[in-house]
Parts: C-alpha cells; structure tokens; sequence
C-alpha cells in the first residue's frame, strides 16, 4: 500500500509525560475502564466528508487544504483515489469506524442511474479496504441537502418528483450501508424545513418526511438490513427553521407518526448549542426516552451564530458526556463520530491527525473523570436524596397515579408549609472540578 502520510507514524499510548505530536497522552484503546477496554467504550468514528473533502473554504474564501492525492475533479477515479488515502488515515489514528455521505464518496453521473452504479463502484473498494484493515462503518446516509434540486427540500419538497429522486439515493445509499455492515443509518434533514411560512404547508411537509422514513424502514426489512435507524437534530441553518431542530421536537415528531420504536437520535454537540441547549440537556431529553443511540462529537463557538464544527477541547464537557454514556450503559451501534473539521489555517495533512489526536484524548480523558465520579457515588447520592419525598407516602401516590386534586389538597392542609433544602449547586460543580484536576 501507498504512503500517503509518510512523515505520519501510527499512533501509540506513551502518556502524559510524552512530548511527541503523534502519540496519545490518555487514550489507550486495550486499558479497561469498568468492565470495558477504552476502545469499546469511545468508539471512535472518522466523518469521510471532513477528513476527506472539507476543502476549509468559509463564506468568505475559498478552501485552504492541501491534499495532494485530489486532482480536485468529480471523477469516478478521483473517488477511488481517496479510499486507501482514507483507510492509511484510519490506521495510523487507530480510528475504528467510520462515516459517510453517498456523495462523499462518490460522484454524480450524467444519469440517475450511472450516479447509483458509481456509488456500487466505490462502495467494492471500501469493502475491500474493510475486510484488509478491520475497520468498520458506524454509520451511512445520504446527501439530501447539497444539491440544487434539493433546495426546497428533499423529503418535504413541494416537488413530488424531487421526492422520488430523494428516496431513490435513500435506497441505494442504505443498501451501500447494509452491504458494509454499517452499524446504522442517519437521516439528517439539512434541507428539511423552511425559509418563510409564507409559501409553506406545514403539516404536508411532516407528513412527507414521515412517509419517507417509514419507506426506509419498510425498505431495510425487505433487504434485511438489521443496523439503528437514527434522526438527528438540527435547528437551523441552512434552513431557516428545521423540522428535527431538537431532541424533543425529533421525538415528539417519531411518536406522533409512530416511528419511535424504529428510530434513535444522534446528537450532535454543535447543534445543541445552535438550539439554545447544552449537550448534556439534548442527551438527558433522548436518554429520558431511551432513545440515544450514538454522538457527533465536536463543538461549536458560541460567538458565532453557524455550525462550526471544531474539534472537542473542552474536558468538563466530554466528561458530562461521558457520564451519560455510562450511565445508560454505554452505546450498542452508535459511537463517537468527529463530525468536526480543522480551521481554515490548518490546512497541511498533518492538521487532520493533530485535531484528531486531540479530540480522542479529551474523550478518553472525560471518560476516566466520569467513570471516577459515578464510582465515588456521592453526586448520584444527593441526587437520589433530593428526590426521596417521592419514594414513599404521598410522593411514591403521586408517581404511582393513584392521587387525585381532592386528595392532594386534603393532604396540602393536613401539613406545615413545606421548607426546601438547598440544590448545593456550587457544591457539586467542587466535586467535578476535584476530579478534573
């Protein structure tokens, strides 16, 4: 195999003390946390449409990225040239999984039909790269929001036609992730809401897009395909507004066109944010309903008002991550996918493994810190005392239903005035920051 990468070496634990650019200072993959190995906790993903097409452009200049083995054409060719290029990158990151868009991977053809046989011809490749290095697919999906024919939309186009066109790449990319073993598949509505009401059928458009999921659905029974159907929320931008704009508004949209027991969220820190949310808020909403299945891991900058997608720095937010991952017991299909790109000056191909590198020692650093603060307990204790008037007497009547307004209120004046204890905040924050230092 080619060198892409050649003054690149695979990547080792040498830990804290280590000084080298290319070595991990906290992420050993085989060191057990818990019952499980690092590597089986994080699973850690590569998004194919960063590491490998981000050309670092931005809405004021054009890209930056050298990448010397992209002649830069929408070619066949030229898409087959990036999958070993892909795959050394894996490697040498000991990245596990990875993600992909069908127009990440390969290109549009003069007709529908040659775009789905170039799609087939990439997709031989990464299987052939796949069962030579071991490495997996978290996730695929389609690109519905690129194109010009999907700028109304593609599930929620007023356009019937632009729908079929929709459900046609749906098709094919979701066969092109069951024949990769793809562990899920994620729909993302980049283009599914709108820019004014003024020209819009709400509830038509969700009724749409329902139709197009339960098509999914329908289509990975007929072909046997058995990996996670994922929706993932978004609020804005490049819509105006998006119809899966947060957990809540996903999951109250799966339970009314009953698509719950089909569907689980992959949220993203970038658009938590974007929604006026912190992750840990979007990840309890989804874990509330038993309904998380896997993680875009970046961040975004709350100065700027767009999806910025950089790489985590922040160890308090990948632990609050953490705890939550742990406490559900940890992902079955999903993962940690870094849905983040590099900023526009660090445009070398050695920028892709130093933001890389960085962003997996965070995690597995939140991943010791959370694994140390449910271990030590006192945070889940005052917890559960907090809520305790609920476990018996009138709290356990409430949670059981068997209360009523009469009831309630005989008992509000059979009492003294309640008296509440303090929340103990700041006492808590003490006890995250000790283990984080």
């Amino acid at each position: 195999m080619s060198e892409y990468f050649p003054n690149v070496p695979q990547f080792q634990y040498e830990g804290t003390s280590s000084t080298n650019p290319f070595a991990f200072r906290h992420y050993n993959p085989d060191e057990k946390i818990g019952d499980k190995t690092m590597r089986e906790h994080l699973r850690f993903g590569a998004a194919y449409w960063h590491v490998m097409r981000n050309e670092l452009g931005d809405p004021f200049g054009a890209g930056t990225a050298l990448m010397p083995w992209d002649d830069g054409s929408e070619t066949l060719q030229n898409a087959l040239n990036r999958v070993p290029v892909f795959f050394e990158f894996l490697n040498k990151s000991q990245i596990d999984y990875y993600c992909f868009h069908d127009r990440d991977i390969s290109p549009e053809g003069a007709t529908l039909a040659e775009t789905h046989k170039n799609l087939d011809r990439v997709v031989d490749e990464l299987e052939k790269f796949q069962g030579e290095t071991g490495k997996k697919l978290l996730w695929g999906t389609a690109c519905l929001f690129g194109h010009p024919r999907y700028a109304h939309g593609a599930a929620t186009s007023p356009n019937a036609d632009v729908f079929a066109y929709g459900a046609s790449q749906v098709k094919h990319a979701l066969e092109a992730t069951h024949r990769l073993g793809g562990e899920g598949y994620v729909f993302w509505g980049g283009r599914e809401g709108y820019a004014t009401l003024l020209n819009t059928d709400m509830k038509r458009e969700l009724d749409h897009l329902a139709a197009m999921l339960h098509l999914a659905v329908d289509h990975a029974k007929k072909i046997g395909y058995q990996g996670q159907f994922y929706i993932e929320p978004k609020p804005r931008e490049p819509s105006t507004h998006q119809y899966d704009s947060d957990s809540a508004a996903c999951l109250n949209f799966l339970r009314e066109y009953d698509l719950l027991d089909h569907f689980k969220l992959n949220i993203e820190t970038n658009h938590a944010t974007l929604a006026g949310h912190t992750m840990e808020h979007e990840l309890d909403v989804a874990i509330g309903a038993n309904a998380l299945g896997s993680i875009d891991a970046n961040r975004g900058d709350e100065l700027i008002g767009w999806d910025t997608d950089q790489f985590p720095t922040n160890v308090y937010d990948t632990t609050q991550v953490m705890i939550r991952v742990l406490k559900m017991g940890g992902f079955t299909t999903g993962g940690l996918n870094f849905d983040a790109k590099r900023r526009r000056e660090s445009h070398e191909p050695e920028d892709l493994f130093h933001a890389h590198i960085g962003g997996m020692d965070v995690f597995a650093r939140g991943l010791k810190i959370a694994h140390k603060i449910i271990e030590d307990g006192r945070m889940d204790a005052f917890i559960t005392e907090r809520y305790s008037s609920y476990d018996s007497g009138i709290g356990a009547e409430i949670e059981s239903g068997s209360t009523s307004l009469d009831s309630l209120d005989a008992h509000a004046q059979s009492i003294d005035p309640p008296q509440l204890s303090s929340g103990r905040q700041e006492m808590l924050e003490n006890i995250i920051n000790d283990y984080l230092v």
